[in-house]
């Protein structure tokens, strides 16, 4: 199987960026939306997704979402497209 492992960047209502890790994008997302995702974005709903990356293995996404998650907040909105 090739590109069943994905990372994800949400924007939340508060205009907030989450991002995450996944196998399935719309199931997590919509999870995110019914409050059962992340504890972050419980109460930050709705959320949009705004970016999607796909990779080959678990690793190579997880070390992904981590490069992500250290982004400033300028670095990410280039990242997604909001700047």
């Amino acid at each position: 199987m090739t590109d069943d492992h994905y990372v994800y960047v949400l924007e939340c209502a508060d205009g907030s960026l989450y991002t995450g890790y996944t196998t399935d994008v719309e199931r997590r997302v919509a999870e995110h939306d019914a409050g059962e995702g992340a504890k972050y974005t419980r109460g930050r709903t709705p959320v949009d997704l705004v970016h999607v990356e796909s990779f080959d293995s678990k690793s190579a996404a997880m070390s992904r979402e981590y490069e992500i998650k250290q982004l400033s907040r300028a670095q990410k909105e280039r990242l997604v497209g909001l700047d």
